[in-house]
């Protein structure tokens, strides 16, 4: 088993103190629109990486590149843009504290920020990364990690909270244990974990949820949530 700490949009300020985690988990799971420095305050604390993708809030990360010297953009040499020693996953899959993790960030675009997609730009972000991903069954990713939801699983109707339908082809190719997403924010109620797919729970982590996964199988159970801030 492996203890994951998801977190999304809300900052939850006892957590940055330790108050609430059961045990400390083995890796910290950030989707979206948080302050890069509660993630690194977290991975600190909890001692233990970080996998995050970015949120429509979060500062712009595309042509950011990390080598041997540091980072550059555009050539030139820069500081980490993002959480310090976080790795972000957006439309890629890494394998981090023996989970394979799938990332996929950004928003429905509704206006000029960043991280914002509309469906299409989406679903070839998507495509992207399914080939990227490309492997055996016994391979698949143990959890989608996204900002955004679905559509019509979890999200709202208005145009900023409306999830992606291309989520729903990805899944079925991914097909991972779960799907993990933030944007959407609770305001006191406790959002149900629906399926998508055949196979794939959809869990809304605004606020916190921990819980313990098996890689390689279905086998997970919530140990902890507080739903939003």
């Amino acid at each position: 088993m492996v203890r994951v700490l998801a977190v999304a949009d809300e900052v939850v300020e006892s957590l940055t103190f330790g108050v609430g985690l059961d045990a400390r988990p083995d890796v910290i799971l950030g989707a979206g629109d948080l302050p890069f420095d509660y993630l690194e305050t977290l991975s600190t604390l909890c001692d233990a990486p970080c996998v995050f993708v970015p949120g429509n809030h979060d500062r712009d990360l595309h042509g950011f590149r990390q080598g041997r010297t540091g980072w550059t953009r555009a050539g030139l040499p820069t500081t980490d843009p993002g959480p310090g020693g976080a790795l972000n996953v957006d439309g890629r899959t890494v394998t981090v504290a023996g989970l394979r993790i799938s990332g996929l960030g950004g928003s429905r675009r509704h206006n000029v920020g960043p991280n914002q997609y509309t469906d299409f730009q989406q679903r070839l972000r998507g495509w992207r990364l399914r080939c990227g991903a490309a492997m055996p069954a016994s391979k698949r990713p143990d959890i989608l990690l996204t900002h955004s939801p679905a559509r019509g699983v979890g999200d709202a109707d208005d145009p900023c909270h409306r999830g992606f339908e291309c989520l729903h082809p990805l899944v079925r190719s991914l097909d991972p244990t779960l799907l993990i997403h933030g944007h959407v924010h609770p305001f006191g109620a406790r959002p149900r974990d629906l399926m998508i797919g055949d196979a794939t729970i959809s869990m809304n982590v605004v606020g916190y949820c921990e819980f313990d996964i098996t890689p390689g199988s279905r086998e997970f159970g919530v140990v902890r949530r507080r739903y939003g801030a």
